[in-house]
């Protein structure tokens, strides 16, 4: 494996102002100087419209609430080839309901994620929750920053405890040094100063600090409170200064004026440094007991600061053993009398600063980029070793070719409208409503059951998803759609390349196969109209998905002379491909392996066919021969190209997560070479394929319900995904159909079981 390269953090970034920006741009900047040759990246959040001035470490940007920017964002990544991503979570900074729209960006990202969790709920929301469970799906690692987060992510959403590692929030590597010449330099000399900093708001118990002063002058005359930091932000928009100012009232009544000094400053890391250098005590007086962390709270501590909290999670953890003093919420008389008491008793003060700085000195960011990367290494090697170590050959007790086309989770899945993306188990999930994509899958299906034997789809939805895809189409782009929020508006105004060729491939099947002429029609003018778009497309898949659709037009409409030469001129586009990269040992067209591979080669071997192109075959033989080498396991079973894999140069496919559309379009492919040269070997491998869903696979999981033809999601490391969305749904049942109609071509013959790689 080639060493780590490229990271790439989403979240907050400087000069934003939230504790999440501060956490994200120093950790970025410790892994950046943790070593020469690793380059580091933000793709940083931008907030109700908000626009910063960001250095040059924020290599992308996404306004929080618009749905396109995440889609483009992960787009930007894959192209990037990043080796992982670094999520840092917040409910709050992310658009959507409970930040939902991030997993826009993660589900379609080709390298392993990492998540951090700022916040873990103890009672989250049905929505808070449900986003939460998808982001641990989609995350390789979890990492959070105490061991409480460990035991909640256990026993509130059933995590493993091997997924996830706490990692102790940074800090800068600052000398133990005296107060005396920061508070000279700083104004403060000759005073005893406690510090509370960070982004003003409610939650932080500065009126509980305030009530606390007169006793503590009480003991120390001398004493002041410093609140260092801006108002938040949000509540400024939302309400101007007046929290502040009603603090400054409280204390005015108190009489308190010469001894609680407010500064209105979002202040830089050197100068932070020089206030919690000259304090004596730091205090949070934080009201909220589930804040998992507190990048001020770790800090002071650092710093070799005494620290009187609040019983807070993170502050229970950290100040445990006497490292620091906790005092109850909402308590002034406690908080005042603790203070006072670390003030006048220079010894125990002192003592308490020795035993933090000590404690605290692996928690510096050196420190803390270093275990950063090893869980990177850790996420990118995987644990895949181990599975197949204990995994052997399956048995399949019954034959592929005889299984049922049950279509009850299908029709489940849709709604007026058209296909539904995604599904929550098997509950179809409307927050990410449609997409284009999934719609010219769904209309491919409804292509595939008007072959014989097969019970058509009802009439009226092969009418929705055609209606969906017209509704797709964009004359102003002249490209198509592709996201529908569950309202029916579209979040675009074009899709991808792809999403633009997938939708081309289901209208060229519809123009040949539909049920209805007047569809048939319609189908060839709408694909005459989007077809030559294709022409300054870049992706291969785009390039193949398009040739599949001309298959079917072409065959319909056999004089079209433009689409003839659009034909051919994308096929060479392909060879050209192919002839820039093959090597002795990597026969393909691109430098690494993605999604859907096998649509390449059967995309060249049908056009081979019907234009009588033999370079156009050999090519696609070729590739596809050199593919199912990738794709075979040692044991002899089918192992689709993993999505962990993705994005990696020349380097041999990873084996998870395993997705059900590889698996299908394998089958399509290795079918088409069986037409192609006759040979039946072809059709075995197709039907060894197929029994990847039926559990001859790397976990022996049977990944579809027989009753209801719902297939899952895939199969991660250690686990299928127990979702079961649309694409997945199709998937199996595009599968299914093809192995159906193998078997009714060929009755009389028994598909051997067994499965070797093409030409091994």
């Amino acid at each position: 494996m080639m060493p780590l390269r490229r990271v790439a953090l989403i979240g907050n970034s400087l000069p934003r102002r939230c504790g999440i920006a501060t956490f994200t741009t120093d950790l970025e900047r410790a892994i950046s100087n943790s070593r020469p040759d690793l380059e580091t990246s933000i793709i940083a959040m931008n907030d109700h419209a908000q626009a910063y001035d960001y250095p040059g470490s924020v290599a992308f940007q996404i306004k929080d609430d618009v749905i396109g920017d995440y889609v483009r964002a992960a787009a930007f990544l894959n192209a990037g080839r990043y080796d992982v991503v670094c999520l840092q979570h917040e409910f709050g900074i992310f658009g959507g309901e409970a930040g939902a729209h991030i997993l826009e960006l993660l589900s379609r990202l080709s390298m392993p994620v990492i998540t951090t969790l700022h916040t873990v709920l103890a009672k989250p929301t049905t929505a808070q929750r449900a986003v939460m469970e998808r982001i641990v799906e989609a995350s390789s690692k979890i990492i959070v920053m105490a061991n409480k987060g460990r035991e909640m992510l256990r026993s509130v959403y059933r995590v493993p405890d091997d997924k996830v590692e706490v990692i102790a929030h940074g800090i800068p590597d600052f000398p133990f040094v005296e107060p005396d010449a920061a508070k000279a330099k700083l104004g403060f000399s000759n005073r005893s100063v406690i510090l509370t900093f960070g982004l003003l708001s409610p939650s932080k118990g500065i009126e509980v600090m305030i009530d606390a002063m007169p006793s503590i002058l009480e003991r120390r005359a001398d004493a002041v409170y410093v609140v260092l930091g801006a108002t938040h932000p949000n509540l400024v928009r939302d309400q101007g200064e007046a929290y502040r100012e009603s603090l400054m009232k409280r204390v005015r009544e108190l009489g308190g004026e010469n001894h609680v000094v407010f500064l209105d400053q979002f202040v830089d890391q050197a100068t932070l440094l020089e206030f919690i250098s000259m304090c004596d005590v730091y205090v949070t007086p934080y009201l909220n007991e589930a804040q998992m962390t507190s990048g001020t709270l770790a800090y002071s501590f650092g710093l070799g600061k005494p620290v009187v909290s609040t019983p807070y999670w993170h502050a229970l953890e950290l100040l445990d053993d006497g490292r620091g003093v906790i005092v109850p919420f909402g308590n002034s008389a406690a908080t005042g009398k603790e203070i006072a008491r670390l003030l006048t008793d220079t010894p125990r003060r002192q003592a308490m600063r020795e035993r933090a700085y000590a404690v605290s000195r692996s928690m510096t960011w050196v420190r803390t980029a270093e275990r950063y990367i090893a869980v990177f290494e850790d996420a990118r090697q995987g644990d895949w070793l181990k599975v197949i170590a204990r995994t052997g050959p399956v048995a399949i007790a019954h034959s592929p070719a005889a299984s049922d086309m049950q279509l009850d989770h299908f029709l489940s899945m849709c709604d007026d409208t058209g296909l539904f993306q995604h599904a929550v188990h098997s509950v179809p999930d409307r927050a990410h409503g449609y997409c284009v994509d999934d719609n010219a899958r769904a209309l491919l299906l409804a292509c595939a059951l008007n072959n014989p034997g097969e019970k058509r789809l009802p009439e009226v939805l092969t009418a929705r998803f055609a209606a969906f895809v017209q509704h797709a189409w964009n004359p102003d782009t002249r490209r198509f759609r592709n996201f529908m929020g569950f309202n029916r508006t579209w979040l675009e105004d074009r899709g991808s390349e792809d999403s633009h060729g997938r939708t081309l491939w289901a209208l060229g099947e519809c123009a040949r196969k539909d049920a209805s002429p007047s569809r048939r029609r319609w189908a060839e003018a709408l694909f005459a109209k989007a077809l030559p778009t294709v022409e300054a497309f870049a992706s291969p898949r785009a390039l193949a998905f398009t040739l599949l659709g001309l298959d079917g037009y072409c065959a319909v409409v056999p004089d079209d002379a433009r689409a003839l030469e659009i034909r051919h001129f994308l096929a060479d586009r392909l060879m050209s491909s192919l002839a820039s990269v093959e090597t002795p040992d990597w026969t393909w067209f691109e430098e690494g392996l993605a999604y859907d591979n096998a649509r390449l080669p059967q995309a060249l071997m049908l056009t081979g066919m019907a234009t009588q192109t033999p370079d156009y075959l050999d090519a696609g033989m070729r590739s596809l021969r050199w593919l199912m080498k990738q794709q075979t396991a040692s044991t002899g079973h089918f192992r689709p190209i993993g999505t962990a894999g993705f994005g990696e140069l020349r380097q041999p496919p990873r084996p998870f997560d395993q997705q059900p559309v590889e698996a299908t379009a394998t089958i399509a492919a290795c079918l088409t070479a069986w037409r192609a040269d006759g040979d039946a070997e072809w059709k075995a491998i197709a039907t060894s394929v197929f029994a990847w869903f039926l559990g001859r696979n790397d976990l022996s999981i049977v990944l579809v319900d027989a009753e209801t033809g719902s297939c899952r999601d895939g199969l991660h490391p250690d686990r299928a995904n127990e979702n079961r969305g649309g694409e997945s749904v199709v998937s199996y049942l595009l599968g299914l159909a093809d192995i159906r109609q193998l078997a009714r071509v060929n009755v009389s013959e028994t598909p051997p079981v067994a499965f070797r790689a093409v030409g091994a």
